[in-house]
């Protein structure tokens, strides 16, 4: 027998929730929208007819018909919105990170077993083909040992809501993408610091330091200062260099060796054009359906968590820079 495809609420429909539904949309999957705007909810009426629409998160989550909850409201949120949704029996998908801070992520993984329902986090990346096709790479030894990672991750956030730093904000998507390719989770964090440039001291630039087990060093650069779009991953191993840049529309991974003549050689690895966050709300309703685990689960969630909050507690914040001014 064909199992019916769960309905699912998306809870949080701004700029990275309109992404949601429309992929939640066109799976067939999504069936109610909550939000407290009423021109966001007239937006949905008329873009997805089928819809539901709803102010009301307690109505939601009593309603006997949505099996599955998919949050993507600010973080501070995350925690109460994905306990209420556990709490009455539904499946979860969370926007990284988890929660704000590592207790409350445990808590929800916790509660997620304990009542034997999907907890999943919005690690985008671990969806990405070309990501996958790096992991595979390295599982294979492709690359070698692996001794090496830098991320760089940076973007120009200087008028978008500012209710997180650019640590909670973007590197989610480091460590977790950096844990999945390894297969490894961090051991801790060595270094961190950063600075706020803005009037809010919001911290918008910032370095941290990693140290995966085996002693593999990694570095993440995140910042929200820079006009031009940055997303750049690079893998040092003792026999090849992988280098995925996610800013380009093509040859997103490049493999460089040094042959026998001493050249430096490209390879670029052929990879699928699926859109990520298709193929993860996909897998959110195949791990509802199934009760397979998700590959970016609780747990996983809970050791980003975990990571980011060693890091804000070990940074060093610079003032902000004393301006010059010209008359």
């Amino acid at each position: 027998m064909t199992k019916m495809k769960p309905n699912i609420a998306l809870v949080g429909c701004g700029s990275w929730g309109k992404n949601l539904a429309r992929n939640l949309f066109d799976i067939s999957a999504l069936n109610m929208v909550c939000d407290a705007d009423p021109k966001i909810l007239d937006w949905v009426r008329k873009t997805y007819k089928d819809a539901k629409v709803t102010t009301s998160y307690a109505d939601l989550i009593s309603n006997p018909d949505i099996n599955g909850i998919v949050i993507a409201t600010p973080t501070h949120t995350h925690y109460a919105l994905a306990r209420l949704a556990l709490l009455a029996g539904k499946h979860v998908y969370v926007e990284k990170p988890l929660a704000r801070g590592y207790l409350q992520a445990q808590e929800l993984t916790h509660l997620a077993g304990v009542k034997g329902l999907t907890l999943m986090v919005g690690h985008l990346l671990v969806y990405h083909p070309a990501v996958n096709s790096l992991r595979e790479l390295i599982f294979k030894g492709e690359l070698g040992d692996v001794r090496f990672l830098n991320s760089d991750r940076r973007n120009f956030n200087q008028q978008q809501r500012r209710d997180n730093n650019v640590i909670w904000d973007l590197a989610p998507h480091d460590i977790s993408m950096m844990s999945y390719i390894l297969g490894l989770e961090p051991a801790g964090i060595e270094n961190a610091c950063g600075w706020s440039t803005n009037s809010d001291s919001i911290i918008d630039v910032a370095h941290l330091d990693l140290n995966f087990p085996g002693d593999i060093p990694a570095h993440i650069h995140n910042s929200w200062i820079d006009p031009q779009k940055q997303v750049l991953l690079t893998v040092n191993g003792s026999k090849k260099t992988a280098v995925l840049n996610d800013s380009r529309q093509e040859n997103k991974l490049e493999i460089y060796f040094i042959n026998n003549d001493g050249v430096v050689q490209t390879e670029t690895p052929g990879f699928s054009s699926d859109e990520p966050l298709r193929l993860e709300c996909e897998h959110f309703i195949h791990c509802i359906t199934s009760g397979e685990a998700p590959r970016s689960d609780g747990a996983s969630g809970y050791q980003v968590v975990k990571i980011l909050e060693e890091a804000e507690q070990k940074m060093h914040v610079a003032n902000k820079p004393q301006m010059l001014k010209f008359t």
